[in-house]
């Protein structure tokens, strides 16, 4: 999760919301991402899914069964669906996403009977992504 919040790190100095992702397949960080979706214009652009592609080409399958993804913020509908259909064997996030969140403060995506079940690991360093998500929207109202 420390690794998680580096690139959250990156995002927060590049004026993007600061969330970061990385996925990691037998202990070793196989892709990292941060937010790019002011950078890229793109709401497409959240860190889950830049890590999902970037793992997918390292491993040469969109399947990712063997890797759990490590995200700073609990993962929005979009980037759940994308988890469950990569078939990410577990994730593991910090701060709740109380008005986007599909695991545990909107509605949980990851209770849902689908072919893949997700296992779920909440609110692990959580206060360091709160610190670094609150500092950054002060900013951002300045």
């Amino acid at each position: 999760m420390k690794e998680a919040l580096k690139e959250a790190e990156i995002a927060f100095k590049l004026g993007e919301v600061p969330v970061g992702c990385v996925i990691v397949k037998n202990n070793e960080i196989i892709a990292r991402a941060h937010n790019l979706r002011e950078s890229k214009q793109s709401s497409l652009a959240h860190a889950e899914i830049l890590a999902i592609e970037k793992a997918c080409k390292v491993i040469g399958s969109w399947r990712l069964e063997d890797c759990e993804l490590y995200v700073t913020l609990e993962p929005c509908l979009m980037c759940s669906g994308a988890i469950i259909n990569s078939r990410i064997k577990r994730v593991i996030y910090g701060a709740l996403e109380p008005k986007f969140g599909a695991h545990k403060s909107q509605i949980n995506v990851f209770d849902i009977k689908f072919n893949h079940m997700v296992e779920i690991t909440p609110e692990i360093l959580a206060e360091e992504s709160n610190k670094l998500l609150k500092s950054f929207f002060k900013n951002l109202r300045k």
